[in-house]
């Protein structure tokens, strides 16, 4: 990760993106896209927690690296709950899993769950994006 200016232009449009790819996903479950839907509600969360890297200007590297500064930034401070950013793990995971994968298909039920949590994640970061503290240039991550 590096510190960048924190940018509010790149965390609203980065929340917008969040909301466009879970309305992509809600579409794909509807069709019985399964595996889009799981990929798609991920692509969601991710745009979602970029969105308050981008407020606290912070770039990430990996998805892992992100993952891992929100639960040190936001999860052991109190700003975000924990099972939200297990989520995003896991369906972190699930996304690798369902793209590079040779024997996964994900059927209805993950679907439903991932667009669920999907929503939820990017529900809380929209609410913490509106908090105005952010990290400062000369903090430690």
């Amino acid at each position: 990760m590096r510190r960048e200016k924190p940018d509010s232009r790149k965390s609203a449009r980065s929340l917008q993106v969040a909301s466009e790819k879970l309305d992509e996903a809600e579409r794909a479950l509807r069709h019985h896209l399964f595996d889009a839907a799981v990929v798609l509600s991920y692509t969601a969360m991710f745009h979602a927690a970029r969105a308050l890297l981008f407020r606290d200007g912070i770039v990430e590297k990996s998805h892992v690296c992100l993952i891992e500064y929100l639960k040190t930034e936001y999860v052991r401070k109190g700003r975000l709950r924990a099972a939200l950013v297990n989520d995003l793990d896991l369906l972190r995971i699930d996304r690798h899993e369902t793209i590079y994968g040779l024997e996964t298909r994900s059927g209805a039920k993950e679907a439903e769950y991932a667009v669920r949590k999907g929503a939820e994640f990017l529900e809380a970061a929209k609410e913490e994006a509106s908090r105005s503290y952010s990290v400062r240039l000369g903090d430690r991550i």
